[in-house]
């Protein structure tokens, strides 16, 4: 259970990033990409129906589309104007999504939301230490899709300026080699702003020698 100088600190601490991505999306200047991860866009038929979860959706593109695809979404972010874009979208698209203000430490993943989600997506947020209570999350054969900006050596021009906030090579691999991976890249691609080096990964929570594999268009 934690202290009450831990629940004080992690109360600052939200507090703080909530205040610092306000600034950021009251900026008419900032703006985050409209579609899906490309991956999820990809496999959208090929992952199970049900309820999803979209950690730090920001102005919502995996949730959007998550719903628009029939899912019941729950979309998550610190930010009360990343959300308020959010709700913004979603009307105009005509869908509906639970859009929750709450930091990802205090949403209750491995209780309330345990064996909750056939989806989960995670976005440009990094999360490594989230990772074990994500999973928790999951339903059984439940999907994870995740990208991140990675540390690279080649010119870069989108992503945070430190490296801190950006993951080793192979980082997000080892973190989920207890699900089935069904996909890993580390490259570089074009986003809004211009070139990023990315992580993608999706991983099934499933277990075994002999499983099952989707079929995708090449």
């Amino acid at each position: 259970m934690p202290t009450y100088k831990t629940a004080r600190l992690l109360v600052a601490t939200v507090t703080d990033d909530r205040a610092r991505w306000n600034e950021k999306y009251d900026d008419p200047d900032f703006d985050l990409p409209d579609d899906p991860i490309p991956e999820l866009e990809r496999r959208i038929d090929t992952v199970p129906d049900g309820r999803a979860l979209d950690v730090a959706t920001g102005t919502g593109r995996n949730a959007l589309f998550l719903a628009e695809h029939g899912y019941d979404v729950d979309a998550i972010d610190v930010s009360d104007a990343a959300l308020e874009r959010a709700r913004d979208r979603a009307a105009e698209r005509g869908v509906e999504v639970d859009w929750i203000r709450t930091d990802l430490a205090e949403f209750d993943l491995e209780g309330e939301h345990a064996g909750e989600y056939d989806v989960i997506t995670v976005s440009f947020f990094a999360a490594l230490e989230h990772l074990p209570a994500l999973k928790e999350a999951l339903a059984p054969g439940g999907v994870l899709v995740y990208e991140h900006h990675l540390r690279s050596s080649d010119p870069i021009e989108v992503g945070p300026s430190s490296d801190g906030h950006r993951y080793r090579s192979n980082d997000l691999l080892r973190a989920c080699l207890d699900l089935t991976i069904l996909h890993y890249e580390e490259r570089r691609r074009e986003v809004i702003g211009g070139t990023a080096a990315v992580v993608t990964l999706v991983a099934r929570n499933s277990r075994g020698g002999a499983q099952s594999y989707p079929l995708l268009d090449e």
